[in-house]
């Protein structure tokens, strides 16, 4: 089918739209920023529109069967309400307009008639405007969705990793019933091929009903961390929203509508959705969260999470945090050809050594053996040549493309998860384009500590190291033009 995505630069729709391409469909995504989705979807056509723009929006629903409207408002401005209503009701009346025959959108769970949230009544506002607007609509309606990436779920993330002693607000009493990324895309590509014309509201969840001090002591079981969580009566929503901005990365004006919804107890009460998607059979909070904490796992030519995650947007010169991992950036252009690019970063340790302060790099290969771990003395198995599964000094190859990419994976002793991957993108003219990241992805209190002790140290290094790999280059393939 021809396909709409809305919202295609969002954790949800990033994720549907490769989903789509495979299973065949002609997908079409309308964003604000084009050039955010630039090359990010092979095989996807990306218009430029708003959906606060009627006109935009037709030309985009031009020759399309079903469209997804994945697009919300995660403000604590006053008149956010109205504005979701009004983008609801533009968008279907270009639908109907269109000959579009399907609507699929994804809200919030809660249930009518109590006292929900502003944002989980606005979300099934705009469920309520899609359906008046003539066109039928397949709306689910989920909680916290489990999966890397995903705001709830990282700020839960956070809070658990970063404080030992909890002194928690009440809502973390709160009664919810997760979801896993998974299940939440596995409804969303199914709901394309549902029979019936008629319009449906599907609350959607995973297999366990838990509070959300439950699930944040779950997850620190899984990290084998020691946990406490207090509950005191004398946060207020305004209150819990500075808490988790002092804690986390997600700032006050985002926490706060979020921290509001949790209040509301969100659970399936209409199980229509295991009758009418009988193939869907939503995994336990436990199977979830093991599969959002495996984020090495390699999917396809995106090798990892992170290839197809918002790390490709950095701008050159990056250091922060994105999606619970501590991310060190840096892009030079090399006169030079992708292979001798590659040919230095894929030589690098060993003897040859790290291209700048091989001092540190020793120093701290001393201290890794010191604590027991293996620093420096394995070397490389050739002085070139890699292959996966390589030892380099105290990395471990984890992924190659001859050429094009190298990503080694910490072995050293660390209060979490390391990797160091180098790139060689092509450009015109015979340059080439050297992307190196840093990864880390803490673990516990210390894993924090470790990163801000050392974060002087880090940035001169990689800085320098990829200043020297492009030099390197340089030099290589001016030498051989000579020959």
């Amino acid at each position: 089918m021809h396909v709409l995505v809305t919202g295609a630069t969002g954790y949800i729709g990033g994720r549907l739209v490769p989903l789509l391409l495979r299973q065949g469909h002609k997908v079409r995504c309308l964003a604000r920023h084009s050039e955010r989705l630039a090359g990010r979807f092979e095989g996807a056509q990306i218009v430029e529109g708003d959906v606060d723009d009627a006109q935009s929006v037709e030309d985009a629903c031009a020759g399309i069967d079903v469209a997804y409207y994945l697009v919300h408002a995660l403000s604590d401005a006053s008149d956010f309400r109205d504005a979701d209503r009004r983008r609801a009701f533009t968008f279907v009346t270009a639908a109907r307009r269109a000959g579009i025959g399907r609507i699929i959108y994804l809200g919030g769970l809660g249930r009518d008639g109590v006292s929900l949230s502003p944002h989980l009544r606005s979300r099934h506002e705009v469920g309520a405007v899609l359906r008046q607007g003539g066109v039928t609509v397949i709306e689910f309606r989920a909680a916290v969705i489990i999966g890397s990436g995903s705001v709830s779920f990282e700020m839960m993330r956070y809070l658990t990793e970063r404080l030992p002693v909890m002194v928690a607000p009440r809502w973390v009493r709160t009664l919810c019933q997760p979801i896993a990324i998974r299940d939440v895309l596995a409804y969303l590509t199914q709901a394309i091929e549902l029979a019936g014309g008629s319009s449906q509201v599907y609350e959607i969840g995973g297999a366990d009903v838990l509070s959300y001090k439950d699930m944040m002591l779950a997850y620190a079981r899984l990290r084998r961390l020691k946990r406490l969580v207090l509950v005191v009566p004398l946060f207020t929503p305004r209150l819990s929203s500075y808490w988790v901005h002092w804690v986390t990365p997600i700032p006050a004006r985002m926490a706060q509508p979020l921290i509001l919804g949790l209040y509301n107890e969100v659970i399936v009460k209409d199980n229509r959705a295991a009758a009418d998607f009988p193939r869907i059979r939503p995994v336990d909070f436990a199977t979830a969260l093991s599969r959002a904490l495996d984020r090495y796992r390699t999917v396809g030519p995106e090798t990892t999470w992170f290839d197809a995650s918002d790390v490709r947007r950095l701008p050159r010169e990056f250091t922060g945090v994105r999606e619970g991992m501590f991310i060190d950036r840096r892009e030079r252009v090399a006169r030079a050809p992708a292979s001798a690019v590659a040919a230095v970063f894929q030589s690098l340790g060993g003897k040859r050594g790290w291209l700048y302060a091989d001092v540190l790099w020793k120093l701290r290969g001393a201290v890794d053996w010191a604590v027991g771990g293996v620093g420096f003395r394995r070397g490389r198995r050739s002085a070139s040549d890699v292959r996966l599964g390589d030892a380099v000094d105290f990395w471990r190859v984890e992924a190659y493309q001859p050429g094009r990419l190298l990503r080694l994976r910490a072995e050293m002793r660390l209060p979490g998860k390391a990797w160091l991957q180098f790139e060689a993108e092509e450009l015109d003219g015979g340059r080439t384009r050297l992307r190196q990241t840093a990864f880390f992805e803490p673990r516990g209190v210390f894993g924090y500590i470790y990163w801000y002790v050392l974060a002087v140290f880090h940035g001169r290094i990689f800085a320098n190291l990829a200043a020297r790999i492009v030099s390197a280059a340089e030099s290589a393939t001016a030498a051989a033009i000579s020959l």
